[in-house]
This record gives structure tokens, sequence and C-alpha cells, in this order.
């Protein structure tokens, strides 16, 4: 090998072939990577409505697993009052709200008009909304006003209750929002 003039030695990467130095600049390193070459060629787009509804479904599995562990572990009424259940099974509810309604009914597209329209499919799906969003806030309050100002030993209830909502919340989302309504894809 022979010995070669480098110019701009801090911006090149210098590869030593047979008698040959090749010169690559450090902005076009991972050129030669190909990413969307992949031997197992998965259409993400086909997948989509099965992918959403695995991740809404361990999204709203894991919420649930949240507070049964909170609630196994502090069993006693005055660690963790049985009623902070309340927001869960609300946040529940209001998934099913939410996605009781399609978006082609949301919008009017449907062929029929159901038993409420259009106009009561919105109606629906606000009330979910704010139910969702009731629940979620609430989480908030009791880990704040139930278990933080307070400065109980035992913050972990609470913090239990915010993520079961949380949890909830955005399963509701990602099942509702993620996919598709198109039959023929």
């Amino acid at each position: 090998m022979r010995v070669a003039e480098r110019p701009h030695e801090e911006n090149c990467l210098f590869g030593a072939t047979d008698d040959a130095f090749t010169v690559r600049t450090m902005s076009g390193f991972l050129d030669g990577i190909r990413c969307g070459d992949c031997e197992c060629s998965v259409d993400w787009a086909e997948k989509r409505n099965t992918i959403a509804s695995i991740a809404a479904g361990v999204l709203f599995f894991t919420g649930w697993w949240i507070i049964i562990d909170a609630a196994i572990m502090y069993p006693k009424e005055d660690d963790f009052h049985h009623a902070y259940h309340t927001c869960g099974v609300i946040a529940t509810i209001a998934f099913l709200m939410i996605n009781a309604v399609s978006n082609g009914q949301v919008r009017g597209d449907s062929y029929s008009e159901g038993c409420m329209g259009q106009t009561g499919a919105r109606v629906w799906l606000f009330i979910g909304f704010m139910l969702a969003f009731g629940s979620l806030i609430a989480s908030m309050w009791i880990l704040f006003g139930g278990f933080v100002v307070p400065a109980k030993p035992a913050v972990y209830p609470g913090i239990a209750v915010f993520f079961q909502n949380a949890f909830i919340f955005f399963g509701g989302l990602v099942f509702k929002f993620g996919r598709t309504e198109d039959l023929w894809q």
C-alpha cells in the first residue's frame, strides 16, 4: 500500500483496498445500506388492522393488570380504597362507547342511518370521549389528592390508578384511529 495525501481528514473515512484508497464522506457512509429491501417483504399496510388491534389489546390488558396488581399488593382499605376502581370501570365503558361507533357513521358515509343517525353517532362519540377524559382527569386527581399531597407511605396505588386509566385511554385511541374500515383491503 502506498501513502496518499488525505484531504479533509476529519470528514472522510478511508478504506484500504488492494492498492488504492476508497474515500467516502461521512454524510453518505450509510448509502450502501438498503433498509426497505428485506427478504421477508411484509406488507405492513395490509396488516394494519391486526397490528392496531393487538396493540390496543395489550394496552388495555396492561392497564387492568397494573390495577389488579395494586389491589393484590394493598388489600387493606386504608392503603387502597376500593372505590378507586370506578375510574377504570368508567374508562372501560368509554373504550367500548368510542369504538362502538364507526368512523363512517360519524362522517355520514354509511349506507343506512342506523338507530341514531349521524348526529346520534357524533353525540355518542362525544359522550364516550368525555367519559374517557373524565376518568383520566379523575385518576390524576386520585393520584395527587389521595396519595401525593397527604404524603402517604405507599404511592404505588395512586400511580397504578393513573396508569390504568392512561393505558385504557390510549388503547381506545389506538383501536379507534389505528384501524381502517376498508373491507376490500
